[in-house]
């Protein structure tokens, strides 16, 4: 895996991501929602950010491509990752394990030659 990787150490590929848990820290201040709900209201705000990222590509589609559509795709992506992040803050998981792992797993299936598969074990 290390060439597929740039050749890096495993302790040089995870501090690569530790800007992400500097992120969810940093957003954690900024949020304002009902603690007793909190994991089903930052499930709904990640799902309904994701359909308004959908909805400007809709728009894309049908109407053409205005000419701020990077920078209206980069503020709802903005939202995307948010959402993302307070809710892997509420469920007490780092968002740079997160995106490590999920890199890595990719990765194993690279090597496998199974990112054509489908299924979450494979």
């Amino acid at each position: 895996m290390r060439d597929e990787m740039g050749g890096i150490s495993y302790e040089q590929l995870t501090g690569m991501f530790e800007g992400f848990d500097w992120y969810q820290s940093k957003c954690a201040a900024t949020a304002i929602y009902p603690e007793g709900v909190a994991l089903e209201y930052l499930t709904m705000g990640l799902a309904s950010e994701a359909g308004e990222v959908a909805g400007k590509v809709k728009k894309k589609i049908r109407d053409g491509e205005p000419a701020d559509f990077k920078d209206q795709l980069a503020s709802e992506l903005g939202d995307v990752f948010w959402y993302l992040a307070m809710l892997t803050d509420e469920a007490g998981l780092n968002l740079s394990d997160i995106a490590f792992n999920n890199l890595n797993k990719l990765y194993k299936r690279k090597i496998k030659d199974t990112l054509k598969g489908s299924g979450d074990n494979r």
